[in-house]
């Protein structure tokens, strides 16, 4: 479920004043049009590596070879050479960067780094950027070794990829003596942050890798013609025991030379759903990032972009968990877990282990398939739907390949010694340093083993008392008299066809009525009738590639459980991370709302926030403002269950749009890094069916208790209207 989508694919800026009017030009309507944030693609992706790690030129050649018979999963334009995008990423090429630093009389340390950089083709631009990045380079006391023009061949690009073609260049920079790779690795990280913060302006500056651990070449041209346009890669002196490689096909976007892939840590093929809500929760949880590893890491926020492709999105949060301390494995446990919830068969111990991890970060969802390096790992990871094949064969000479297809070069049949394919959830991973493969079992049995999380959790985590496990005095009955019940009806727009067709099909059969496909009903905006302000809001989905889900026959890999309170650094695993309460679904019965709004420790305290007004004494938008005032003061003095409520209404009192109120005050409590501390609990009377819940948990709340909906049900059990009520 995409908790924030602010945003959705229809949004198009409106020009006012003089400047109303229809656009003047293709370029005018594209950037009124074309969002970055919903940057998507369809992919062909693998790796190939020596399993005990001895780099060859035979590595980077046969990846070549396999992104050149994966063009089908990429598009060509009409110049018939210019693609999508497709590259590599390498473990960092030791010998051939001595061998270029030699020839031109360079003395590199022990350890280096080289970076892959796109310039600006304007020369005073690129010599800008350049002094920028020697200046934040030096001030981590990195020194400049020199720069390189990466020798090329643009004769084998497109008319349309020479247009946007930027400058190439590598720079050298060694890091003084007694610094670890990681350490430098992570001093790299904030330093190119600084760079692009500093270059924001400069839309043709990129940084496709800035490491002493990997290196990627990538760019617009055909998969075939890579080794030609990049001539390194021709040059049999490059030899990696690595090689991630990646073609693209954009299915929302033009094609740009910074999108390509792979990203400085990843290659990702499918599509990141959830990625609107990750991206918020990355920004609210900023200062929550915290690591003895990284003292100014926040000179490094935002750390994960939102106008760049969802993939880049999360490479920059892999990157981020990296730098903080985590090892690959447990970084992509994190982001891309199993689907554990409703797998009896799991141990307890890896259920507690991933129980623990859901408390400090959603699942970045796909469908999608990914591998990663780090330079010492290689893996593969599916998302826990398994949408996206991944096969894997392993040859005589150490060579593994994993890749959306088999087929990709040709070994031959005897030359097998293994061949599988990576399942959904599962994560295989190459250790070129101890020169073994593991599989999901042999990973999960490690990250279980950390910590004591199924003590942690069964010490610490509180769950509701379910609703059929009450006393009946317990689960609630009707507050409002019938007079007083068809008032808020009315003031909340219930029709009687929502009603009947609508509430009374909710309660009957405990799920949405079935219809036919599709809303002929007219835009709200455009609409004669009075309508809710959740009917101006629609669900965004990718209908290109996303397959149908049916949440009742797969059931295993979806999950609404819903846990509250204050959200720790997910750098610091620690028993005390585990206070939190847990349920099964965010939307709340009588019962669950009651216990929440009660319990006594300090750590769920509870405090309602009135979102009804006077409207003879103040107007909305200062109400509004007002709330989120009292919201960041409640919040600042200790509140942890934020309870917006519009049960206050009465003659010249009315209501603050929920999704209003959810909205503002998520928006304020994020921009004061208030928000993780915090959860917002919506008790309205305007929310009645699965897209008004989906509309304010998109806008940031927590749980949502739907009182005039069951205060609803309750009169229709009354009349006979439903004979029963079925209870989730």
């Amino acid at each position: 479920m995409t908790r924030n989508p602010r945003r959705h694919a229809l949004s198009v800026p409106v020009r006012s004043g003089s400047e109303v009017g229809f656009p003047q030009s293709l370029g005018e309507v594209h950037d009124m049009l074309y969002d970055k944030s919903l940057e998507r693609d369809n992919c062909g992706f693998g790796l190939i590596a020596h399993i005990e790690g001895e780099p060859s030129h035979k590595v980077v050649r046969t990846a070549i070879h396999a992104l050149a018979r994966m063009q089908h999963r990429g598009a060509i334009l009409a110049d018939g050479k210019t693609g999508d995008g497709c590259g590599l990423l390498l473990q960092k090429p030791d010998r051939f960067f001595r061998i270029v630093a030699q020839e031109r009389g360079w003395r590199l340390a022990k350890n280096y780094a080289v970076g892959m950089l796109f310039l600006n083709k304007d020369p005073e631009l690129a010599a800008a950027a350049r002094r920028i990045v020697e200046e934040e380079l030096q001030r981590e006391t990195l020194s400049i070794v020199g720069w390189r023009d990466v020798p090329t061949n643009e004769g084998v690009l497109g008319e349309i990829a020479l247009s946007s073609l930027p400058r190439i260049e590598q720079i050298f920079v060694n890091a003084p003596a007694g610094w670890r790779p990681r350490d430098m690795e992570r001093r790299l990280f904030i330093a190119r942050r600084r760079i692009e913060k500093r270059l924001e302006a400069d839309k043709d500056f990129y940084v496709c890798s800035l490491s002493n651990l990997v290196n990627i070449y990538k760019g617009l041209c055909m998969p075939a013609d890579l080794p030609r346009f990049y001539l390194d890669l021709a040059d049999l002196r490059l030899e990696s025991a690595i090689c991630l490689f990646h073609q693209r096909f954009s299915t929302n976007t033009v094609p740009r030379w910074p999108l390509a892939q792979p990203f400085r840590y990843l290659a990702h093929n499918g599509e990141i759903n959830t990625i609107t809500g990750n991206r918020q929760w990355a920004r609210a949880r900023t200062y929550k990032f915290q690591t003895p590893l990284i003292p100014d890491l926040h000179d490094a926020a935002p750390f994960v972009n939102e106008t760049g492709s969802d993939s880049s999105s999360m490479d920059n949060m892999l990157e981020l968990l990296l730098a903080g301390g985590m090892d690959i494995i447990r970084a992509m446990r994190l982001l891309v877990p199993p689907a554990w919830q409703n797998n009896p068969d799991m141990d307890p111990e890896l259920r507690a282990f991933f129980d623990f991890n859901s408390m400090h970060m959603e699942p970045w969802d796909g469908p999608a398939g990914i591998v990663m390096s780090d330079g010492r790992f290689a893996a593969c990871n599916l998302d826990r739907n398994g949408l996206r094949p991944a096969r894997y064969v392993i040859t005589k000479d150490k060579l593994i390949t994993c890749a959306s297809e088999v087929g990709i070069w040709d070994y031959q049949p005897d030359e097998v010694v293994e061949k599988g394919r990576v399942g959904p959830g599962e994560l295989m991973v190459i250790d070129t340093r101890s020169g073994r493969i593991l599989h999901s079992a042999e990973t999960d049995d490690d990250l279980k083993s950390r910590h004591p999380y199924k003590e942690w959790m069964e010490k610490n985590v509180r769950r509701l008392v379910p609703f059929e496990d009450l006393p009946d005095e317990e689960v609630g009955s009707r507050e409002l008299d019938d007079d007083t019940l068809a008032s808020y009806q009315k003031q909340f727009n219930y029709s009687a066809e929502e009603l009947d067709s609508v509430i009374r099909v909710l309660g009957e059969n405990g799920q949405e009525a079935v219809g036919s496909m599709g809303d002929d009903t007219p835009f709200a905006v455009l609409s004669s009738q009075p309508r809710i302000i959740y009917d101006y809001f629609r669900q965004q989905f990718a209908q290109v590639t996303n397959p149908p889900i049916d949440p009742l026959r797969e059931a295993h890999v979806m999950s609404l459980a819903t846990s509250i309170g204050r959200e720790m650094n997910v750098f610091c695993e620690a028993e005390g991370q585990a206070h939190r309460l847990s349920f099964k679904s965010p939307i709340l019965l009588y019962s669950d709302f009651k216990q929440l709004t009660t319990m006594k420790e300090e750590h769920y305290r509870a405090d309602t926030l009135d979102i009804t007004f006077d409207v003879t004494k103040t107007t909305l938008e200062a109400t509004v403002k007002e709330l989120c005032d009292k919201a960041e003061k409640m919040v600042r003095s200790g509140t942890v269950l934020l309870v917006l409520s519009d049960r206050n209404i009465a003659k010249d009192r009315l209501p603050v749009p929920a999704p209003m109120a959810v909205g503002a005050i998520q928006t304020r409590l994020v921009d004061q890094s208030l928000r993780c501390d915090a959860n917002i609990i919506v008790e309205t009377a305007s929310a009645r069916d699965p897209h008004h819940f989906a509309v304010l948990l998109g806008f940031g709340a927590t749980a949502i208790y739907p009182y005039l909906a069951y205060e609803t049900l309750g009169r229709l059990v009354d009349t006979h209207a439903i004979a029963k009520i079925i209870v989730p």
